[in-house]
């Protein structure tokens, strides 16, 4: 990827059913320590990592803020363990899933979202331009 000037979007996220039976955790840490496995610190610079829970893909209903946060927030700490406190400051994790201009304010407000993979709303201009203006402050 870093040959070809690519920046990869390693998306994870667990179904309702296993956030339900309290295995976000477990889940998200299984798939962070394999999507991760063979990247060394200096690749971890080019890719962004998206949370994007499954249930909320496509269906307009978006994690909470605080569910965002919290599954942001635990893969810095696995990102931390794996690598350093230094590469998990700077590594891009950016929180997709039925973001929308009504609630991308307060999901990027959250310390630890860096940012939005937008889907659906990317195919109105209008929306697209209010939840960019959410990104930069501008809103």
């Amino acid at each position: 990827a870093r040959e070809a000037n690519l920046k990869p979007i390693f998306c994870i996220g667990e179904t309702l059913a296993q956030r339900e039976a309290g295995q976000l955790e477990s889940i998200l840490r299984t798939q962070v320590s394999a999507g991760l496995k063979d990247v060394s610190e200096r690749d971890l610079s080019d890719i962004v990592i998206a949370y994007e829970p499954v249930w909320a893909i496509g269906t307009g209903v978006t994690a909470s803020s605080g569910q965002a946060q919290e599954a942001h927030a635990f893969v810095r700490s696995l990102i931390t363990d794996l690598y350093g406190s230094e590469s998990a400051a700077k590594v891009r994790i950016q929180y997709g899933g039925s973001v929308k201009p009504g609630n991308a304010a307060e999901l990027m407000a959250c310390p630890d979202i860096d940012g939005a993979l937008i889907g659906g709303a990317s195919l109105d201009p209008q929306s697209f331009l209010e939840i960019i203006k959410c990104g930069t402050g501008e809103q």
